[in-house]
């Protein structure tokens, strides 16, 4: 990151003259972007999750649903951010689902229902 760039960003030229440093940042990897989703105490997995045991149903991912997210992410070039929007376009349709059904349990993410070839998996009692 250069001083120009911060300027072309949108900030505002009096703070970046006050900048002690510049330095250069690499983008994520897909390893990076599993690790966010899985690994930090407010994990993303762990928010879904938590929401969905208020309804008692138990959420769970594959380990490919997870790799095609971070993949997706990778993609597109929006970085940990961009990992919220793909999960909430994801679990959308689920969400509001699940609170009007008592009859599910369980929700399982595959890698399919990432790529929009199917809906996540709910199992029923």
């Amino acid at each position: 990151v250069e001083p120009h760039d911060l300027l072309k960003f949108g900030i505002i030229p009096e703070l970046v003259g006050r900048m002690p440093m510049i330095t250069s940042l690499q983008s994520l990897t897909r390893d990076d972007l599993i690790r966010i989703l899985v690994e930090p105490k407010n994990a993303l997995v762990k928010q879904y999750a938590k929401l969905f045991d208020y309804d008692d149903v138990e959420l769970e991912f594959e380990d490919d649903a997870i790799e095609a997210i971070a993949k997706e992410a990778h993609d597109q070039k929006t970085g940990a951010r961009g990992l919220r929007t793909i999960m909430e376009k994801l679990m959308m349709d689920v969400m509001f689902d699940i609170p009007s059904d008592e009859s599910i349990t369980k929700c399982i993410i595959t890698k399919a229902s990432v790529e929009g070839k199917e809906p996540p998996k709910v199992v029923k009692k």
